[in-house]
């Protein structure tokens, strides 16, 4: 008796786990959309409501249909998307480009709002161009010498006093990636790897359970000893397959 019921508490562990695990990604990916989601219909209800009310005087059936709560949110997605690509467009154009500027230096004329917007502004600016000389993807040792952290050069410096190459490197924390650290590390100790920036935030993502099979772990000792940044740039990103 004291077995069968060893046995059947063995296997509802095991099935629950493995049920646990199997309805793991779609719940996180689920809760990533239920938030992108979320954000877009909120920025969106403000039209959608004005909406309603400006149509309300000429069909009070619409304006209540407008009002449902999942019809006021699909369509506050779309109003949101519209905008965005309304806005994408003008800032292509010539007098876009100028009301943009012009609404920047607004907006950093106030101090607290300019130091985020401006931190924001050039943090994406910096992941969307790639820095020159040196992957965009790379490896630092942290937390350790013995340990390396994957992360995102944002930019290139220079030490006032030697001349040397310096690279800020973003480390994101896993599983979110918006979070992290700035690490100056100089360059000749970056490890660079030819992994794309889709292939690392789904390794950061995933904790690791993505990633190609292969990656170089550290640069030659060649490399690093003799030739210092210039040696590391002409050593070109790991190899990875």
């Amino acid at each position: 008796m004291k077995s069968e019921t060893h046995h059947r508490i063995k296997h509802t562990r095991r099935y629950l786990i493995v049920g646990v695990l199997t309805a793991a990604p779609l719940w996180v990916t689920w809760l990533v959309f239920d938030f992108i989601f979320s954000q877009l219909s909120k920025m969106g209800a403000p039209w959608v409501v004005a909406l309603a009310r400006a149509t309300r005087g000429n069909s009070q059936v619409l304006a209540d249909l407008l009002l449902l709560p999942g019809f006021q949110s699909l369509l506050g997605v779309v109003f949101t998307l519209l905008v965005f690509y309304v806005l994408g467009w003008v800032a292509t154009q010539v007098i876009g480009q100028r009301v943009i500027g012009w609404l920047e230096r607004l907006v950093q004329s106030i101090p607290l709002v300019a130091a985020i917007y401006g931190g924001t502004k050039r943090f994406l600016t910096a992941v969307k161009e790639k820095p020159a000389g040196v992957q965009r993807v790379v490896l630092i040792a942290f937390p350790s010498p013995d340990m390396k952290a994957v992360g995102f050069v944002t930019r290139v410096i220079r030490d006032e006093v030697t001349g040397e190459e310096l690279a800020a490197v973003y480390v994101p924390t896993s599983p979110n990636p918006t979070s992290g650290y700035i690490e100056i590390v100089p360059v000749s100790q970056v490890v660079s790897t030819d992994w794309t920036m889709d292939e690392a935030m789904s390794f950061v993502m995933t904790g690791g359970a993505t990633s190609p099979d292969r990656i170089r772990f550290r640069n030659p000792a060649s490399t690093v000893g003799a030739g210092g940044a210039d040696s590391a740039m002409k050593s070109g990103p790991g190899a990875v397959s």
